[in-house]
């Protein structure tokens, strides 16, 4: 039975089923044509087809694979398996119902929609237009150098403010000075002058 599995066998079928095809092809083209060869090759080739019919109707039939288990709705729904993924490795025996499956392809959907949200998210980002982004990045540059100018000649102007306080306090104490100078005078100057 190995022997009709293995891929050199099936070759060989492969090949007697083409060869043998063709043989009857020609040999029709020859009878139709009138050959004289057209009888012989005629024979040969459904003598051959016949062997071939006679092989494959004895031959067991290859192993059909019925997807509609592992994806359930593509026919039979309640149908049962065991694949690979049900867990147990190789051979597993346990079986796995449509619900199951159903289940993990749930899950697999619902990761599917998150990868999906996240991958639309950083499209938006990628669509983000940052052509703009250097020129207002310059132009806050430029607003906190001109606010650091302005914070400094404010502090200046502060400290101008306090020097000019010290001195117009000076300067009124100086006036007062010599405001009771100047009184004294004009007192002195009304006792000389007897008014």
């Amino acid at each position: 039975m190995s022997f009709i599995k293995s891929k050199g066998f099936k070759y060989f079928k492969n090949l007697v089923i083409g060869v043998g095809a063709a043989v009857v092809m020609v040999g029709a083209l020859m009878k139709i044509t009138s050959h004289p060869l057209g009888n012989t090759f005629i024979t040969i080739g459904l003598l051959t087809e016949a062997g071939l019919f006679l092989m494959l109707g004895l031959l067991p039939p290859e192993k059909d694979y019925y997807w509609e288990k592992l994806y359930p709705g593509l026919d039979a729904y309640s149908s049962s398996i065991s694949p690979l993924t049900a867990g147990g490795g190789a051979g597993a025996s346990r079986p796995l119902n449509a619900d199951a499956v159903e289940n993990n392809l749930g899950g697999m959907l619902n990761e599917l929609q998150v990868m999906s949200k996240s991958m639309g998210s950083l499209k938006a980002l990628q669509e983000v237009d940052f052509s703009e982004t250097s020129e207002q990045l310059k132009s806050m540059h430029n607003f906190y150098s001109k606010m650091t100018e302005a914070m400094s000649t404010l502090n200046d102007t502060v400290e101008d403010t306090k020097l000019y306080k010290e001195q117009l306090t000076s300067l009124n104490k100086n006036l007062g000075s010599l405001n009771g100078v100047y009184g004294n005078v004009l007192s002195a100057f009304n006792v000389n002058t007897g008014k």
